[in-house]
């Protein structure tokens, strides 16, 4: 008589229900790999849509004849017409030598104010307040401050600037009407406005010096004009650069101030005509979109280059910080 043996059969498997949605997306959110992509996707989507796509639309445009709707491809033939067009070459020019002057005065007179009001001279309510009323005119609007300057300008003796000066005995100018009274009006407007943004990226950069080098620096006789020069300056090389950069695209870029200043885009001989404001004229007033997307693309082209080639010049690519 044989006896068999059963034996147990594997347990029957359960089917697992589906996760509902929400905690799906719980455990995707807190997921340590996709975590980091959800973080940056908004910026990723943010430049996809409003920097690398239009970018890459204007190269389109450029190489096309675009009129009402339609389209139609020219190739280098609007490059070629920028080329030999005079007003262009005007607008550049006036563009550079606007960027220059801004970087000549908007770099070394904020840095000072900005060394000064770090250091312990004075009383520090009257460098708050002052270090106040000078962010002031950031907040305000270019489109006020360029009327206010305008009437500030007036090339009558009504103007304040001529009232200034009729109360030293010197005559009105017309500053609008000459290339060196306007581009002296686009300079003051400036100054007005981004003197006190300077002076706080500047501050910044020195705060962040410890104050053992001076120490150090003076207990070896050093004064404060070779503390400056030999531990200030050094140290603020980052804020050095990243303003300047700035200042560079927002020279070559400079548009609405212009616009305000002369109350539209046509000034006396194009003397404020800046290359924005021009691609301005040909794209929006003119509708020649093809023409205007390649004075965009020669824009960007010029204040890439140049601002790669300062970055290059200052160390800034280099591995040990161009040290």
């Amino acid at each position: 008589m044989s006896t068999e043996v059963i034996r147990p059969g594997p347990p029957p498997t359960r089917q697992r229900r589906p996760l509902p949605v929400g905690a799906r997306l719980k455990g995707l959110l807190h997921s340590q790999k996709a975590a980091p992509y959800f973080f940056i996707a908004p910026f990723v989507v943010t430049l996809l849509a409003f920097w690398a796509v239009p970018l890459a639309r204007t190269f389109v445009m450029s190489t096309q004849e675009v009129l009402f709707g339609e389209s139609a491809f020219v190739g280098t033939e609007n490059y070629e017409r920028l080329w030999r067009d005079r007003i262009f070459w005007q607008a550049l020019f006036n563009s550079v030598r606007y960027m220059v002057l801004t970087l000549v005065l908007l770099i070394p007179i904020p840095l000072v104010l900005a060394v000064l009001l770090n250091s312990k001279i004075g009383s520090p309510r009257v460098k708050a307040l002052f270090k106040a009323s000078m962010f002031v005119p950031a907040l305000t609007s270019v489109v006020v401050a360029g009327i206010i300057f305008r009437l500030m300008f007036a090339e009558t003796g009504t103007g304040l600037v001529n009232q200034v000066l009729g109360f030293v005995g010197l005559d009105p100018v017309r500053w609008l009407r000459t290339d060196t009274g306007g581009l002296v009006a686009l300079l003051a407007l400036a100054m007005w406005r981004y003197t006190g943004v300077n002076i706080l990226y500047f501050l910044a950069g020195l705060q962040s010096i410890p104050d053992e080098y001076y120490e150090a620096a003076s207990i070896d006789g050093a004064n404060r004009v070779q503390q400056f020069f030999r531990i200030t300056l050094p140290n603020l090389r980052p804020t050095m650069v990243y303003v300047t950069t700035i200042s560079i695209y927002g020279g070559l870029a400079m548009f609405l101030e212009s616009f305000m200043l002369y109350a539209g885009n046509n000034s006396p001989n194009n003397q404020g005509l800046t290359v924005v404001g021009y691609l301005y004229r040909r794209g929006i007033e003119e509708n020649d979109l093809g023409f205007a997307s390649a004075v965009g693309v020669v824009l960007l082209v010029v204040i890439m280059t140049i601002n790669l080639t300062y970055l290059k010049l200052s160390g800034t690519f280099a591995k040990d910080g161009g040290r």
